[in-house]
């Protein structure tokens, strides 16, 4: 699996790289995305503009590990879902489970709205 890194003051932003995430993606993904948790910044937005089809196993998986930062009391975005992936989620009832925003500027907001929320609470 390809995928880009860019490290900001209070999350990473990763931009999938591959045109498919499939089914032998999940492990790598697992293995790619948790170990944020364990890193100073924990918050994690992942950039689909590359993405052009999901599968199943990869979408389910996603909500996973979504759910595990989450429980942890840190954030993780989607965002710039391509609309044919869009179409497979929300046709198969993923994306009204997952925290997505059309724009990685808008993923950030959410991001940085979430840590005021945590702090407060």
């Amino acid at each position: 699996m390809e995928f880009k890194i860019d490290t900001k003051e209070k999350m990473h932003v990763i931009t999938v790289q591959d045109k498919n995430l499939t089914a032998n993606m999940t492990e790598e993904l697992r293995n790619i995305l948790l170990p944020f948790l364990e890193n100073s910044i924990k918050n994690v937005v992942i950039n689909f503009e590359n993405v052009a089809a999901i599968d199943d196993p990869a979408a389910t998986e996603l909500l996973n590990i979504q759910q595990k930062f989450y429980d942890s009391k840190y954030s993780m975005v989607f965002c710039k879902f391509q609309h044919d992936v869009e179409d497979f989620l929300e046709k198969n009832e993923y994306l009204e489970e997952m925290n997505v925003t059309p724009t990685e500027s808008e993923a950030w907001d959410i991001v940085q709205m979430e840590e005021i929320e945590r702090e407060l609470f």
